[in-house]
């Protein structure tokens, strides 16, 4: 080995053998065996900051506890205690650099944080990286812990930050609906069951329902959110709390909250709680959900905006970028499209979760790694899909409002609404004689002479047709 081999690389030893590390890496020889092994998405720990933050705080919460109950000593506590500190304000996140999808349910992401953390707390300490004699990465930063509790409650905290993440996304979005639904009031058009005409509603209505859907779903986020506040922290390898002092649990659970700032609360049976993903599940189906809905959305507003002269062309999406390489002027919904794909990948990474919880055998679910991915790009992907669809599209919606008052009067919808003032019979002839004509009821009743045109008029605001209401007397 040469001079500058030495000065570049460190050697470092586990169950397997002797590994070559780079002498410059807080990570050691476990991460490298792993970067190796798990060659599958290209997309690293170090691209989900959530989840280094939250295995850094459940490491210094460890440290903490341990210290406390006599198990670690006060001066690599406090190392292991400021390098974890260091990690959650964002430093060494270019250190966690394992697949995010793994295989040994997680082994490969706890021991990234122990290597890089234990380096770490050695420079503080005045040591070498790699000087494991000093501190190491299992028998002190990993102290009274098992992979198999720490990464689901690092999957759960980083889960509670995304859903929260992704509620004030929501939230945004619905404001913007809800401000439509305010400016669009007073605009009548018809409303339309299986694509065909029905009755007359206004377009602030139509608004308002796509924010008063998205409320609804904050709601069910947040309830579904909730589960994932019951950790399995102290359970080690399968629930019984081997190697963990008897009052860890409940001590590192407290104090783990209060590094968060999140009320954690520890399962009532630990065995149980190691192998259960159901809070995963649960909390995708309510994600597919939101996706759903806000595709169907998403649909709406395309097929509203489609023409603008072949189509229904009510309102007007604001042009983000030309639409053709071969037809001028050609100007597609894009950002519709874009927020159906992400519902649509949304809806298949539910069924991955699903599958993944359903796998589990015994007392351990080791597709963690899947389910975690796979939830974690239905949160991101669904929190930037809001707010792109909120800035980039819905701000600068616009109604045709002479085309949607045309498309009322033109209607034979709005018969249902004279029922009481011609008749059924009348009504019927008049909706028979549109039809075949092709001419409008307004025109028709005019023209026959059934109602008086300042009376139709009266009946054909807006709220009058769009919301219960008495029959209008005319003298």
């Amino acid at each position: 080995m040469t001079t500058s081999d030495m000065t570049t690389i460190r050697v470092e030893h586990d169950l397997i053998g002797d590994r070559d590390v780079p002498a410059s890496a807080y990570y050691g020889v476990h991460t490298v065996r792993a970067v190796e092994n798990f060659p599958i998405t290209g997309q690293t720990l170090k691209e989900s900051a959530d989840l280094i933050a939250s295995l850094a705080a459940i490491k210094q919460a460890a440290a903490e506890v341990n210290v406390s109950l006599g198990l670690l000593d006060q001066q690599r506590a406090d190392a292991i205690v400021a390098a974890c500190i260091e990690i959650r304000d964002g430093a060494l996140h270019d250190q966690f650099v394992v697949d995010l999808i793994q295989g040994g349910a997680g082994t490969s992401t706890n021991m990234n944080a122990n290597e890089v953390i234990a380096n770490r707390a050695l420079e503080i300490l005045g040591h070498r990286r790699g000087e494991y004699q000093h501190l190491h990465p299992n028998e002190h930063v990993n102290l009274s812990q098992s992979t198999n509790d720490v990464y689901p409650t690092a999957l759960k905290l980083a889960a509670w930050i995304g859903v929260h993440r992704l509620v004030d996304a929501m939230a945004i979005l619905r404001r913007a609906f809800a401000a439509k639904a305010v400016e669009f009031a007073d605009v009548l058009k018809m409303g339309r069951t299986q694509l065909q005409d029905a009755v007359p509603m206004t377009l602030g209505q139509e608004f308002g329902t796509y924010a008063l859907m998205l409320a609804e779903d904050e709601a069910r986020l947040l309830e579904a959110v909730s589960l994932i506040r019951e950790i399995n922290l102290g359970a080690t390898a399968i629930g019984t709390g081997i190697t963990a002092h008897p009052h860890y649990a409940a001590l590192v659970r407290e104090r783990l909250s209060a590094i968060v700032g999140i009320d954690l609360v520890t399962s009532p049976d630990l065995v149980e709680a190691t192998q259960d993903c159901g809070s995963f599940v649960q909390l995708s189906g309510v994600l597919k959900r939101v996706a759903v809905k806000l595709s169907k959305t998403c649909n709406d507003l395309r097929l509203l905006s489609s023409g603008p002269r072949a189509g229904l062309n009510e309102i007007n999406l604001p042009a983000r970028q030309a639409g053709s390489s071969i037809m001028p002027g050609k100007v597609n919904p894009v950002i519709p499209e874009v927020v159906n794909q992400v519902a649509f990948e949304v809806i298949g990474n539910d069924v991955t979760i699903t599958m993944a919880a359903e796998a589990g055998q015994l007392q351990l679910n080791a597709f963690e790694p899947v389910i975690f991915y796979s939830l974690y790009r239905s949160l991101s992907h669904l929190t930037n899909a809001c707010l792109t669809l909120e800035a980039n599209c819905i701000r600068g919606i616009t109604a045709n409002r002479d085309r949607l008052r045309q498309t009322v009067e033109q209607s034979i919808g709005i018969v249902t609404a004279l029922n009481p003032y011609i008749g059924y019979r009348n009504a019927t002839e008049v909706a028979l004689e549109a039809h075949h004509s092709g001419r409008g009821v307004y025109e028709i009743l005019l023209e026959r002479g059934l109602m008086q045109k300042e009376h139709l008029d009266a009946v054909l605001r807006p709220e009058t047709l769009t919301r219960p209401s008495e029959k209008l007397s005319f003298s």
